[in-house]
């Protein structure tokens, strides 16, 4: 349900003159140029329009579920959200809602009694500084109470078609795994998988990385076989150097 309308990868990169922000300093990784754009390339074929599986209707919905899904599955979330925004889809409704009876609707999501007392918080502030509207930028979206770096980067590209790169832990684990662009820290993997991902496809990458760690290079065991990069792949822990078939996948269902 992204709101934000189609485009080209190469054309919202253009728009956002991305290139231009680009730091020059080389990065640690163990792929080359040729190995890098390759990488992208069969994830670009796979998923030609990848999309993220929160539900949502508007940016203000995408703050708050992106917010929720801390510590949660996108599946919960969903669950948890349907019944909330369709009677709470703006700030304002929220707060007429209240703290006690959002409650009612996100408890089974993990540390709900903190999101909710955050969502509401964020929802005055969107009110109170921002006129009723989500910002646009991530310094004026991380002053959201409960939205951090990697909140701000989903909503800043599925909401207002800006190329960024959120890490959660699918894309710092792929990154960190396939020795792509190790690091310690989220920011520091963002850092360095902003600087080697193809232009062209930094728009959808943050996506490509999420659903390859979510349904093919799994936490607990990577399904090598069923990989379109296991040739290209160099990490450890891979058992297969045979690629599987560069096929389209089947289009994408959000709430499953």
């Amino acid at each position: 349900m992204t709101i934000a309308k189609k485009k080209s990868s190469t054309q919202i990169v253009k728009k956002s003159n991305t290139t231009s922000r680009r730091k020059p300093a080389r990065v640690k990784t163990l792929y080359s140029q040729d190995e890098l754009k390759e990488i992208f390339r069969r994830f670009s074929i796979q998923r030609p329009e990848p999309k993220g599986e929160l539900e949502h209707s508007n940016p203000f919905t995408l703050v708050v579920a992106v917010a929720l899904s801390a510590q949660a599955t996108d599946v919960g979330v969903n669950r948890a959200t349907r019944g909330l925004f369709a009677i709470a889809d703006t700030p304002q409704k929220m707060l007429e809602l209240g703290e006690e009876r959002l409650i009612g609707y996100i408890k089974t999501i993990g540390l709900y009694r903190n999101k909710a007392k955050n969502v509401i918080a964020l929802s005055q502030m969107l009110i109170d500084d921002f006129g009723g509207e989500v910002p646009r930028t991530r310094e004026e979206l991380i002053k959201l109470p409960g939205v951090g770096r990697k909140t701000a980067n989903v909503v800043m590209s599925m909401a207002f078609g800006v190329p960024t790169l959120a890490v959660d832990t699918h894309v710092f684990r792929i990154a960190n795994r396939l020795c792509l662009a190790p690091g310690k820290t989220p920011d520091e993997v963002e850092d360095r998988l902003v600087r080697i991902i193809p232009d062209d496809y930094l728009f959808h990458a943050h996506h490509w990385l999420i659903l390859h760690g979510r349904y093919c290079c799994k936490a607990r065991k990577p399904e090598c076989e069923r990989c379109v990069i296991a040739d290209l792949c160099k990490s450890p822990e891979k058992t297969c150097d045979i690629p599987a078939p560069l096929v389209e996948l089947p289009a994408q269902l959000t709430g499953e």
